[in-house]
């Protein structure tokens, strides 16, 4: 290459450097979460092992009150046997799938539900926001009512809104058991959002409105222009809460509903044959932990995408 071609070459490889390392600094929290979340396994695996190996079979009792597990196979079987019989098939029937496979579509069917019940948690909890960030009278009747909503027992709730739900028929169409689970799901995660929205769009610094004011915006340019994105940090964790809301919602009202085809009622189901195969009692326990990781994980996504604004992040 001439020095000339280096010449003109040099400015361009000086210039993507800079981007590079910024690139690579991006890159350094996202794996030294994943190493930290694979250490933290590996933790609670240790931990499971060594209780096993060291405590009493009968567990550790106190008078007569037992205060921790046995450590009988029946009861907490080793990691590497719960593991393997993940590979193995789900029954004694011939042609019987992997249990991982059973697993996981289960997982996948909670997934859609606990995400169309985020999704519509979130959309009503930011409209319940956004009316009461613009009337104060929608503030005071509203947010003691989003408050006590919560103290209704779910467990009780859930029966009440599938009964409801079987008696609605449209024409043809006729409502499904999976929609009364997401809406169990949007119960829960609709009171995060709808706080933790309004927390934000009520912490916009006052120099800030005044200047749009100054300018004759709207409240509608206002509240796109200078209190959505300032209420990013609030809301981050509101829809943190509201995806492990939306998952819990999931999980419990697939049990409460007897909805056959989630993760929820595989945990029963599989619980009930704990005596006669206790390792297979623990898969959808992974199953739903996965569950909730890719929830976690989804949220995670949406953090990257808007870090510009997550300067100042609410605890």
């Amino acid at each position: 290459m001439s020095a000339t071609a280096q010449t003109t070459a040099a400015p361009g490889l000086t210039a993507a450097r800079p981007s590079l390392v910024a690139g690579a600094r991006r890159g350094l929290p996202l794996v030294r979460a994943v190493v930290l979340g694979l250490l933290g396994l590996l933790a609670v695996a240790g931990a499971w092992e060594g209780y096993k190996a060291l405590a009493p079979e009968d567990g550790v009792v106190v008078g007569d009150n037992r205060v921790l597990p046995r450590t009988t196979d029946l009861a907490m079987p080793h990691v590497w046997d719960m593991l393997q019989r993940l590979g193995e098939p789900v029954s004694s029937l011939r042609g019987a799938a992997p249990l991982w496979q059973v697993v996981a579509d289960a997982v996948l069917v909670s997934l859609k539900v606990a995400a169309a019940g985020w999704v519509a948690g979130t959309a009503i909890g930011l409209l319940l926001a956004l009316l009461m960030a613009r009337l104060r009278l929608a503030e005071w009747g509203l947010l003691p009512w989003i408050v006590l909503s919560q103290t209704v027992p779910l467990i009780a709730f859930a029966p009440m809104v599938r009964s409801w739900g079987s008696r609605i028929e449209i024409g043809g169409w006729e409502w499904p058991a999976w929609m009364s689970v997401a809406l169990i799901a949007s119960y829960l995660a609709f009171f995060p959002v709808a706080v933790g929205a309004l927390r934000g769009l009520q912490s916009t610094d006052r120099v800030h409105t005044e200047l749009m004011h100054s300018y004759d915006a709207g409240w509608w340019a206002t509240m796109c222009r200078v209190r959505l994105p300032a209420a990013v940090p609030h809301l981050l964790p509101a829809l943190r809460l509201g995806a492990a809301g939306a998952v819990v919602g999931t999980v419990v009202a697939e049990v409460s509903i007897v909805y056959p085809d989630g993760i929820g009622r595989m945990l029963v189901t599989f619980a009930g044959q704990a005596s006669g195969d206790p390792e297979k009692a623990w898969a959808p326990i992974f199953g739903a932990i996965v569950l909730g990781l890719v929830a976690g994980g989804f949220i995670a996504l949406l953090g990257l995408l808007l870090r510009t604004y997550r300067r100042g992040e609410a605890p």
